[in-house]
């Protein structure tokens, strides 16, 4: 997994005096001020662009995996331009392309060859010839590579060899050797998963004009074989004299907004980043566009000449920058519109975890005035010029990222604030392809919509929207102080936008709801059911239509006769691709009683059964399954299945057990009070069963059989939250009592085995605790680890109690989980 090592020192500067100018004045509530990384435009796992450094201007904005997804924002105050969104971009040309820019072909062997194989004066005639990049997979690969070892041999020919910082590029699975004209430039034990740049400038005496060789040597050690490799060089940028870094004095993170506030000179800035993901609105989470607002005013007391920039690089719709883009500027709805996609528009082509998307168009647009100008650059120009013509060609072609820009002079800017929105949308055309089926977004449904449509109305209802935005933050916030305090509510405004947008909203061919999550940085899998068990306490909390939506595709998967096993799938398939499961096994008890559990919470938000009802076969087949297999659950994964296989489980014996007595609740809610009393009784003489079983003394272990053991007993929370009162309050007391000796200092270690910990387990075994105090001392590690973490990646479930480090996982939608406490409350009123 990766780990990011960015670190910053900034002090968040307060400055009481730049309230009063503000023209969207902040709310009387507390708002998050620092995060791991902050979100800026979020819809769904494709859409989603972060700043991963407390200060907006200190680095380039990027997609919540890390690839660079650049946002330029500048000021113009009386000629002097301040920057206030991202950085210079780190870009790339290419020397010798990889194949994602430019097909070729190389000499290799798969046999050791003779001493000298790596100089340029070798003779490989006998080698055979295959075009790039080799792998194992047949979906990717120009040559299938399936043998330990392979050597190739990439000739190439220069005409200039005074290159500009040369970088080796490339992707790699696993050990290797790279040499050029026969002099060692890369040796590496282990695999990069993604291509990436080492700069091998020291070594550029070594190219000649002419014949060049790139020699390679890499061994296959095990699962998983790729190479591609290539040169690059840093351009030479041209800079606009006098670009100076505005002061950030503070950052702000609201629920459906972060809000940046500058200095500019004489001129403070506000810049709100606004994605409307109201979670009760359907329409505003699924339509797929940003506002990007600049409200500026002098902090002097003159007036003061004011332009406001924004650009977008088209990266936003590459999955790799080499990929060819196509750019189109127009006007339509009253709007000045710029477009960009890749010109070969492979929709719904590829399927991943540490994917962006590369079908679709991005959007830039404004409102149509006299004072608006919009131009299309290359990346190369790092500084936009605020005096260049409007583009005139209506279509541009590059095969380089290109940026979109949009500048707006504001001029003689006083006391009175003025303000400036910009759109940032995204049409990704079809979405998920659903057992074979390709779907289009929610927001058209029907197909009766357009993108521009969609712009139009974020620009008519951009007031009502922010006010909307603003009233939702305070809610959020409020309720979830109530809850469990301001530390816990910091916590629950970080998890919100990152949960919703990790999902994609659509409407099922058979005319249902499907809310389908990404597993962002674990494996890619879709509509995961051990993603949905965790992340679902924020949208029982606030929309439980949509849990029925991440229910929805796994009930059709095993009712339609797709998935004939007595137990519930693990997924769907890979992302975007939801033909039925791809993980390797399945997880019986885990999968089979999160459904059944959540059933049930839906029951009890929504006041009756209605749901389960509709399922009632497909539930009671995976009740029984539970009842026959999950109180010792044989060697098998939960959903912490990176902790490996585990036989005996206590804490999945205590969701067999929930599951069991979520369904004799819901037969209760059903009428059927005959079958309620029997598995009522299951479970409750399982719940005694294992309080003798498990008992290791002050707490219960991790396994039946393993002594001196561990684990949090997460799952038990539902016996509060639902009132099924399997177990006695006094083991939620004993096991809370035990956990608060065994803390380190970013959380409770998630069991015995490792001091590593998954932040929303915690805080659902916090809701176990029946005192503030206690509640406190387990949340207030997991808000350390959110505000001191080393990693600036989007909030990672996983990370290491002692240290504050991600260890995995990025970006997920279980932190939804963290709105446990909320739920519970909210339940008891």
């Amino acid at each position: 997994m990766n780990d990011r090592k960015i670190k910053s020192q900034m002090k968040i500067i307060s400055l009481t005096s730049f309230f009063l100018f503000l023209v969207c004045a902040m709310s009387s509530f507390a708002q998050v001020g620092r995060a791991p990384a902050y979100p800026l435009i979020n819809h769904d796992p494709y859409f989603s662009i972060w700043s991963m450094t407390d200060t907006l201007n200190a680095s380039p904005t990027k997609h919540w995996t890390g690839a660079e997804q650049a946002l330029t924002g500048l000021i113009k105050v009386d000629g002097k331009t301040y920057r206030v969104i991202g950085s210079e971009s780190k870009t790339y040309e290419s020397v010798v392309p990889t194949s994602d820019e430019q097909s070729y072909t190389v000499k290799y062997t798969e046999s050791a060859p003779q001493e000298g194989w790596q100089n340029d004066s070798f003779n490989d005639a006998t080698w055979k010839t295959g075009k790039a990049p080799f792998s194992d997979n047949k979906s990717v690969a120009g040559t299938r590579w399936v043998s330990k070892n392979l050597w190739v041999r990439r000739t190439f020919t220069l005409n200039k060899t005074d290159f500009n910082k040369l970088f080796l590029k490339i992707n790699h699975d696993d050990n290797i050797d790279v040499f050029l004209n026969g002099e060692s430039v890369y040796k590496y034990k282990g695999w990069l998963g993604k291509f990436q740049y080492f700069p091998i400038d020291a070594l550029k005496a070594k190219l000649k004009k002419g014949k060049n060789v790139l020699a390679i040597h890499i061994e296959n050690t095990a699962g998983g074989a790729y190479l591609d490799a290539g040169l690059a060089q840093e351009p030479v940028l041209k800079h606009e004299a006098n670009v100076i870094p505005a002061e950030q004095q503070k950052v702000s993170v609201n629920a459906t907004q972060t809000v940046y506030d500058f200095t500019c000179g004489p001129v403070d800035a506000r810049i709100t980043f606004t994605s409307s993901l109201l979670i009760k609105d359907l329409d505003l989470i699924a339509r797929p566009v940003s506002y990007v607002t600049y409200s500026v005013k002098s902090n002097d007391g003159s007036a003061h000449d004011v332009a406001v920039y924004f650009g977008a690089s088209t990266n936003l719709a590459t999955n790799t920058p080499a990929q060819e883009v196509v750019t189109k500027k127009y006007t339509a709805s009253q709007l000045n519109i710029l477009k960009a996609g890749t010109k070969e528009q492979p929709v719904l082509q590829k399927k991943g975890d540490d994917l962006r998307i590369d079908w679709g168009y991005m959007y830039v647009a404004t409102p149509v005035a006299a004072n608006a100008k919009q131009y299309i650059t290359s990346t190369s120009d790092a500084v936009p010029s605020f005096t260049a013509k409007n583009s005139k060609a209506s279509t541009v072609t590059s095969g380089k990222s290109l940026v979109l820009n949009t500048s707006v002079n504001l001029g003689k800017v006083g006391q009175n604030a003025k303000e400036q929105y910009f759109l940032l949308g995204y049409d990704d055309i079809l979405s998920i392809q659903y057992f074979k089926q390709n779907l289009r977004p929610w927001w058209n449904r029907d197909g009766d919509q357009t993108i521009e449509k969609q712009l139009s109305k974020a620009a008519a209802e951009y007031k009502s929207v922010m006010q909307r935005c603003e009233d939702l933050n305070k809610t959020i916030y409020e309720d979830a102080k109530k809850a469990g305090g301001q530390k816990y509510a910091d916590l629950c405004v970080l998890a919100y936008r990152q949960s919703i947008s990790a999902h994609k909203l659509l409407r099922s061919p058979q005319g249902e709801l499907l809310f389908l999550s990404k597993e962002n940085f674990s494996n890619g899998s879709i509509n995961t059911v051990d993603i949905t068990y965790p992340s679902s306490p924020l949208y029982l909390a606030y929309n439980p239509k949509l849990l029925e939506g991440m229910l929805n595709g796994i009930f059709y998967f095993s009712e339609s006769g797709k998935w004939k096993n007595p137990f519930a799938a693990h997924d769907l398939g890979t992302y975007p691709i939801a033909n039925g499961q791809t993980y390797g096994e399945g997880m019986p008890v885990e999968e089979s009683g999160n459904m059944v559990i959540l059933a049930a919470a839906l029951a009890k938000v929504e006041g009756n059964a209605n749901y389960a009802k509709k399922h009632w076969k497909t539930l009671t087949t995976w009740t029984d399954y539970l009842v026959k297999e999950g109180f010792d659950p044989a060697n098998q994964l939960c959903t912490d299945d990176f902790a490996g296989h585990l036989a005996r489980n206590a804490k999945l014996s205590v969701k067999a057990i929930e599951g069991i007595g979520s369904y004799a609740m819901l037969a209760e809610m059903l009428g059927d009070k005959k079958t309620a009393q029997k598995y009522r009784d299951t479970a409750q003489n399982m719940a005694k069963r294992w309080m003798v079983m498990d008992d290791e003394g002050d707490h219960y272990a991790l396994t039946f059989d393993k002594n001196n053991t561990w684990s949090q007993k997460y799952n038990m929370v539902w016996d509060i939250v639902l009132d099924l009162n399997l177990f006695p309050k006094e083991v939620y007391e004993k096991e809370i009592a035990f956990y608060l000796t065994k803390q380190n200092a970013f959380g409770l270690p998630l069991d015995s085995r490792k001091t590593y910990t998954k932040s929303d387990w915690i805080l659902w075994t916090a809701t176990l605790a029946n005192n503030k105090k206690d509640f406190d001392a387990l949340v207030d590690p997991v808000y350390k680890y959110a505000m001191e973490t080393p990693t600036r990646v989007p909030l990672s479930d996983w990370h290491e109690t002692t240290d504050g480090r991600q260890v995995g996982f990025q970006a997920r939608s279980v932190v939804g989980g963290y709105f446990m406490k909320l739920l519970e409350i909210k339940l008891k009123k």
